[in-house]
Order: C-alpha cells, then structure tokens, then sequence
C-alpha cells in the first residue's frame, strides 16, 4: 500500500473554465436528439457558458450518433477549435471504442481541455490518461441534465469541477468497506469498458493507481467475470486502493448468484490488504459526482467513512 505523502508524476491539467467560455458538445456513442439535449445547453447558458454542437451532433447511423468517421470528425473539430475550452460527450451508450483509432489525440496533447464523460467515455478516459497524460473528468452528461435550468446536485457539481473548485468528498460509512490509507492517481470508469480494453492499444498501467469502478444493467455473473479478469491479469495486485461506485440495475438469472455486486468485487480485492471505498456516488445513478480522472487523490478509509482528497491541478 502507498502512504499519503508519495510522490506521483502529474498529468496535464487543462486550463479551468471561466464565464464567457465555450463548451463543445458531441456524442462519440449512442445517438441523440435536439430535444434531449435542450436542458442541458439551457442549464449551460444560464451559467454564462457558450455552447458549440458538433455538425453530426444529431446524425444517427442505426444506433450511433453518426458513421464513426462522422463522429470521429466531430471529436476532432472540437479539439482543435481554439475556442472551445471543454468538450461534453452527449451520451454513453456503445461506440467509443471504434472511433479511438481514428482520433489524433496528440493535438488535444498540445492544447489540453476538458473531456467530460462517463459509462462507454471510459475508453476515451483511459486513452487521455494512460497515453497522452492528461487529466479528465468522469461526471454526468447532456443527456441526464434535468428539465429543471437550476440543475442538481450533479450538474452543479460539474460546474465546480470545470471551473476549479477544489473537490473533496466525505462517504459513509459501508460494512464492506477496507480500512486504510493511500495516495494515488485515479484511474477506471465503468468495469465492462475497462475490461474490454484489457490488452489493446488503450489499456494502462494500474502500478499505484486508485481504481474507481461502477456499472450498470450487467449480470451479476459478468460482474464476477468481469473482476476475475482484472484479477488474473495483475490489475488488482497492482493498485494501492478501490472505490467503488453505484452498481445500478443488476441482473440474476433464475438460479441465483448468490453474491450481490458488493460482495463480488469485495471477495475479489479482500488479500489484498488495500483500501476500499464502497457507495462512492458516482455512475449510472443519481447524484453523479465528478471525478478528475488521471489527477492524484488521497483515499482514507475509517470507522467513520471514506475521505477522499483530489490533489491541487498545475
């Protein structure tokens, strides 16, 4: 285990929002519509944000947003658009994966912003962190902004995050959590993503790093597979802690199980004498709350609860 206090090579911070700045918004998955996107360029507007759409925005190719280069081409103009200071995906859904390839990802390197994101983002989240060493953040998207312009807990808080209001988060106390302490860079996102890109061109290293990992609508046995995988391959053994978010709208099969989420991913980690943070609110689930991938974080996990502490950016 990493104690507080150890040292890590920091990623890129992108520069922090201000009043007046432009946020691009794309949907590199599933696709969307003008309709669904509306609260969220209202509640954007009201924060003294411009909004950019992408030109394939509300392109649909069968369940995507578009052809991949279509999306791809989308991705890449917000990127270089000097004016767009942070890019929102729409949506998750599936289909990140096919278009990473087609990404030149090394001008996003040389002019860092905001990628915003989470479910199927993950696979551009581990690409931005592990490769080309910038930070990013899992939060809540476009298409779960409420009707309401005030927003909610998840949009407010997302707000802080891209303006460079410093995060700390207090968790209750979970039976299931481990206690202990460690420093970290936070990596992950949702597990099914993750482990898809187990050996491809996308995967990271986990050496040190803080995992965070939630899912949703997945059988409980994939869930178990699913850990199995990160297990045999090293990544547990190599990760100084785990937080683990909502585990939403899990599935059995007529023969149960006979473990839920929790208790899966607890047996999986347990030898390894880490900390671990159960009920991190953050995932397929209301409040979502932003999570600076690829930045240093410090995990305390008590009696009392979990404290979690994101390192100052720059």
């Amino acid at each position: 285990m990493l104690q507080s206090g150890t040292r890590f090579m920091e990623n890129i911070t992108p520069p922090y929002l201000q009043p007046g700045d432009t946020i691009g918004i794309v949907a590199p998955a599933r696709f969307i519509t003008r309709e669904e996107l509306q609260p969220a360029i209202r509640f954007l507007t009201s924060h003294g944000f411009l909004v950019k759409t992408a030109p394939h925005l509300f392109s649909q190719h069968h369940q995507f947003a578009g052809t991949d280069s279509e999306r791809a081409q989308d991705l890449m103009e917000m990127i270089e658009d000097p004016m767009v200071k942070a890019i929102l995906c729409a949506r998750g859904g599936y289909g990140t994966v096919r278009i990473l390839d087609l990404l030149n990802l090394r001008k996003l390197q040389q002019n860092p912003k905001w990628i915003v994101g989470y479910s199927d983002i993950t696979a551009l989240h581990s690409l931005i962190n592990g490769w080309y060493g910038l930070e990013s953040i899992h939060a809540t998207m476009p298409i779960n902004f409420p009707e309401n312009v005030q927003g909610n807990e998840s949009t407010l808080a997302l707000v802080k995050a891209l303006t460079g209001e410093h995060l700390t988060y207090k968790v209750p106390p979970s039976s299931m959590n481990i206690e202990g302490t460690a420093t970290g860079v936070l990596v992950g996102g949702n597990l099914s993503i993750l482990s898809t890109i187990i050996g491809t061109s996308s995967d990271i290293s986990y050496s040190g790093r803080i995992l965070f990992i939630e899912d949703v609508d997945e059988y409980l046995y994939h869930i178990d597979r699913m850990m199995m995988q990160l297990k045999r391959s090293g990544k547990l053994k190599a990760i100084s802690g785990l937080i683990v978010g909502y585990f939403s709208d899990m599935k059995d099969n007529s023969t149960p199980f006979g473990s839920d989420a929790y208790e899966i991913i607890y047996s999986a980690v347990k030898e390894y004498r880490i900390p671990v943070c159960f009920g991190f609110p953050a995932g397929h689930s209301e409040p979502n709350f932003p999570l600076i991938m690829g930045r240093t974080v410090d995990l305390k996990v008590s009696n009392e609860g979990a404290f979690i502490e994101f390192h100052s950016g720059f």
